[in-house]
């Protein structure tokens, strides 16, 4: 069949380079002039910055990717282990010191309180059972009531309705060490004061797997993965938009897309690797998805959005040792900062951060000596009263003299090149609905069935993958999200497999634990 993948985001790279192995002829069209979607990168003066993403937690799946196209991830990218996985640092000036290695993480329990030690362990015995269950829903398709329903039992009996830090407070009672337990869901774009307990198998996916970095960045990886898409036969077309998936009016079949060019390309099938209430909003006209309206998808709670400052800095490689590759710089509020991102919906005179300093790791990515940065807020997105152009430098200033002041002395005056994103950003150069940079809000009541889904109900052969349908965000759900779409595909007809045939993951999952 003739497919057309819109967007080169994880989701359409992992759905395109599967369809192609699977004997489909597959083309991706994408909007800008790199791949990669939220995975773009930016390059000034002699400085790499990874725009999105930076943690990469089930290297598997990426493996899994490269084998299903008969290929080798090696000889695409260099992907290496991250030690510490962060360092997630208090007001208090309290730092702790966050890895793989359990007697590690419960010595550095112990240095904040003796007593969550038991408790750390009764909890993470608790995680692993939900990242045994949790794991095995990531690359199955729920696109009917009979499929949740079939998962329904073992959701009650893990007692999934809990958030992730009502589950994690029952077992630490330290306040700092129940920020470090519980803050995953916000890589992801959850609260996670609402977010269900069961993205506590982020954490034990951490501890099974690690955190690894790709040398080069994100984007390395990204052109990894379009190299591999393009060897094995993919077309990729950059600076290509769509302005409408078209759709016959009476088998109501997608037939392909109309570019912003005039240029029609025809398919058999169609994949949206963007933001899904976007796709549907401005891609099919209204008359062709009544079970996907503007008002059904406006009525869905949409996850936050980012400020993000990328910055470099001259001459400061050997300043600062005690900074890693990934920092979590904790502010004097939590569950209330939350709340004032994601409900009240206002910018907050107080932050919390993540800081990424790459070329700890991978030095190559500023010149000699030089260091690479960015430093990422969570904001409320444009739902919100707050006008961007005028606090965005602002906001920018206040995060700078933050680190400035309390992080990295004099990093004001070796900054040499910065460039900086707001809500406006993911608005208008990534399409997303609202600024959100993680698109569908996760929670319970919009996981599984109950999250926009992997194929329209409206239109059979229009499929999403992404961060907005089922899995959700992060690297494993997106990737997780294209190999559904694939696999509801499945082979052109006549065809064999390129390469090997993904694992699910419950048979990674059960692997992993037999070793």
């Amino acid at each position: 069949m003739r497919i057309i993948v819109i967007g080169s985001g994880f989701g359409g790279l992992s759905a395109a380079i599967r369809l192609q192995a699977q004997g489909h002829q597959v083309t991706i069209v994408e909007k800008l002039d790199k791949a990669g979607g939220r995975a773009y990168v930016f390059e000034r003066d002699g400085f790499t910055f990874d725009a999105g993403p930076t943690i990469i937690t089930a290297p598997w799946m990426i493996d899994d990717i490269f084998t299903a196209a008969g290929k080798a991830t090696a000889d695409y990218v260099r992907i290496v282990p991250i030690d510490p996985f962060y360092n997630v640092r208090f007001e208090d000036g309290s730092c702790f010191r966050y890895n793989g290695d359990q007697a590690h993480v419960l010595k550095e329990i112990g240095r904040f309180n003796p007593g969550d030690v038991k408790g750390y362990l009764d909890f993470f015995e608790e995680a692993e059972k939900i990242f045994v269950a949790g794991m095995s829903l990531v690359d199955q398709p729920f696109t009917t009531v009979g499929s949740m329903l079939k998962v329904a039992p073992e959701l009650a009996m893990l007692r999934a309705q809990r958030s992730v830090a009502t589950f994690v407070n029952k077992y630490i009672k330290d306040p700092r060490l129940q920020q470090v337990f519980s803050f995953h869901p916000l890589l992801i774009g959850g609260n996670p004061f609402e977010a269900s307990c069961l993205y506590t198998l982020v954490h034990a996916l951490e501890q099974k797997w690690g955190v690894h970095f790709a040398m080069g960045g994100t984007g390395a990886l990204v052109r990894g993965l379009v190299q591999c898409f393009t060897d094995i036969g993919g077309v990729m077309q950059l600076n290509a938009e769509v302005r409408e998936v078209l759709v016959d009016a009476t088998t109501r079949n997608a037939t392909g897309v109309l570019m912003m060019s005039g240029e029609t390309l025809r398919a058999d099938a169609v994949v949206c690797n963007g933001d899904v209430a976007m796709s549907y909003m401005k891609l099919v006209k209204p008359e062709f998805r009544p079970k996907n309206s503007d008002r059904k998808l406006k009525r869905k709670n949409y996850s936050m959005s980012l400020f993000v400052s990328y910055f470099g800095t001259r001459g400061t490689r050997g300043m600062w040792p005690d900074t890693a590759h990934h920092e979590i710089l904790m502010g004097p509020r939590y569950k209330e900062l939350l709340a004032d991102i994601f409900d009240r919906k206002i910018l907050s005179d107080d932050f919390s951060l993540y800081l990424h300093r790459p070329t700890v790791t991978d030095p190559s990515l500023a010149p000699e000596g030089d260091d690479a940065w960015y430093v990422l807020s969570p904001v409320p997105h444009l739902g919100s009263d707050t006008d961007w152009s005028k606090v965005h430098q602002q906001y920018k200033d206040r995060i700078i003299d933050y680190l400035d002041a309390r992080h990295l002395p004099g990093l004001k005056r070796r900054i040499v090149s910065e460039h900086h994103v707001d809500p406006r950003y993911f608005r208008d150069t990534l399409n997303t609905y609202l600024g959100t940079a993680f698109s569908v809000e996760p929670t319970l009541l919009q996981s599984a069935w109950m999250r926009p889904h992997n194929v329209s109900e409206d239109i059979p052969n229009l499929f999403f993958a992404g961060a907005g349908t089922h899995p959700g965000a992060g690297l494993p759900g997106v990737m997780g999200s294209g190999k559904i779409v694939a696999d509801m595909i499945g082979l052109a007809p006549g065809a064999k497999l390129r390469g090997v045939p993904s694992r699910s993951a419950r048979e990674a999952v059960e692997a992993l634990l037999e070793v």
